[in-house]
């Protein structure tokens, strides 16, 4: 890598700085702390503030009120959304661990949304997906096993309204995504996840730099 002058390392510098800055921009509550907490406990990598504020400006400009969520974790994306649904919206959320969910639950609650503001549904995603309703969804989180990116973007295109929006997060993998080096299966996978979003003529697709990496892409109707 050749060495980067003054002019190119002060703007690298500053890009970081910047990025460091919108990613802390939206203050957390103690239900989200909690939360986290939680996450952390359990070796879970929770969605950073930013990623989780753009879920929400994503969720309250879908007017959204049917959002579902691939990965519940413990909860911290789930609150986000439902910060930015509509009052009356429904969040379907899906995780393979049920004690996870019940943290979600516990956390849903303590951020203060009733229970019938969320559907619980434990079970591996590609089991689960298939059983929502087509056309039945306002956005669709994927937060789930990178190894079946793929296979999430052809569910969330079935579930999705026209003008729908699907997210996916982690698209970055670490920077390895965009790393020469030999890489593994899963980032493999979310190359061809990016390349299938980027050439799509049924999506219009943007590639957030936040948290980790959030591609988001709107269903043409």
């Amino acid at each position: 890598m050749r060495q980067l002058r003054g002019q190119e390392r002060a703007i690298t510098a500053n890009r970081q700085t910047n990025w460091a800055f919108a990613d802390a921009y939206v203050a957390e509550d103690e239900a989200l702390h909690w939360a986290r907490d939680r996450a952390r406990e359990a070796g879970l990598r929770a969605v950073s503030p930013g990623t989780g504020a753009a879920l929400r400006l994503l969720a309250a400009t879908a007017d959204a009120k049917a959002v579902a969520e691939i990965g519940t974790g413990t909860g911290v994306s789930g609150i986000y959304l439902l910060n930015g649904m509509r009052p009356d919206g429904v969040l379907t959320t899906v995780d393979p661990e049920p004690e996870w969910q019940q943290f979600a639950r516990e956390a849903f609650r303590a951020a203060g949304y009733a229970a019938n503001r969320s559907r619980f549904i434990p079970g591996p995603a590609l089991d689960v997906l298939p059983r929502l309703a087509d056309g039945g969804y306002d956005l669709v989180f994927c937060d789930g096993d990178r190894l079946e990116c793929m296979d999430y973007l052809a569910e969330s295109l079935r579930l999705l309204r026209p003008g729908g929006i699907v997210v996916f997060e982690g698209v970055f993998a670490g920077g390895r995504t965009v790393d020469s080096a030999a890489q593994p299966a899963e980032v493999l996978r979310l190359r061809e996840l990016l390349r299938e979003v980027r050439e799509s003529h049924r999506l219009v697709p943007t590639l957030l730099p936040v948290g980790d990496g959030l591609l988001c892409a709107v269903r043409r109707g």
